[in-house]
This record gives structure tokens, sequence and C-alpha cells, in this order.
């Protein structure tokens, strides 16, 4: 990736509408130029979908939770089980104390207590410790500008 292709993708994150003109207009290529370099940005998966952000209030999910899933075994194949519980947004393979850390969103903490009991139902989970975010200051995309900085 080159800094227009980074360029290009910072655009795309903040308004994935934007027409492939305007798009080449801000990084100083033609529409057809532009539209190449998403197609193959795409292609090499470097833009893996594009989708709509939408607040999680305003659809009746407004208890977010981070849950640290203890394991009696590797959890690492088990993608498919989380992945079945339709209120987990994410679910993370961890080092340290827990196997497994999953973001939950529900309606109320009542749900969020039927996804934990779930949680127990998946094989070789052997304990949960959730926390209940109060509040969120920011959530944010990787940022692909600031890939090409040393750490």
């Amino acid at each position: 990736m080159d800094d227009i292709d980074r360029e290009l993708v910072a655009l795309l994150q903040q308004d994935a509408t934007q027409a492939y003109a305007a798009l080449g207009r801000a990084v100083g290529l033609s529409a057809g130029a532009a539209h190449e370099r998403v197609r193959k940005l795409r292609e090499r998966g470097v833009i893996r979908r594009t989708t709509v952000e939408v607040d999680p209030a305003a659809l009746g999910r407004g208890v977010l939770a981070f849950v640290m899933v203890d394991s009696t075994v590797w959890m690492g194949d088990s993608g498919d089980a989380f992945a079945a519980v339709p209120e987990i947004q994410e679910a993370h393979i961890i080092a340290g104390s827990a196997s497994v850390l999953v973001k939950v969103r529900t309606a109320t903490t009542e749900q969020l207590q039927d996804v934990l009991r779930r949680l127990y139902a998946i094989e070789g989970v052997s304990g949960t410790q959730a926390t209940v975010s109060l509040d969120t200051f920011f959530e944010r995309p990787v940022s692909p500008l600031d890939a090409s900085r040393p750490a």
C-alpha cells in the first residue's frame, strides 16, 4: 500500500458513499484511477466490506459488556460456537488469565445474563467475568494513515 491507497482507505472510512470522482479529486487522481485502486484494495482484502455504522442504543442494544471467558481447553477452534451467539459482536482469543474476550451488546442486563448462560454451553467454557460499560468515550477504526509511521 502506498500513501494514496492509505488516503483512499481513510476517506472511505469517513464516508464510504463518496463518489469515485470526489475520492480522486481528494488524492489527485481521476475518477477511473480512484475506482481501479479501490477495486484492487478490495481484491487484496485491505477493504473487507462496506457497511453502515449505527447507534446500538437506537436499535435497542444499549447494554455493552466485555466478557472474559475462562476455559479448560484450547478455544482456538471454537470461533463458530461464539459466532452462533448473535449478541456477540466480536470474539478474540487472548493471552492472559482468560482464553477468550467477547464484546456483547444486548437490550437489558437480563438478556446479558442469558448470553452468559449460553456461553457456558460452549464446550470447554468454565467461567466468565463480565464488565458492563457505562459510557463510551469513543470508538475508532484502525487508521491507515498511521501504518506508514514507525512505532
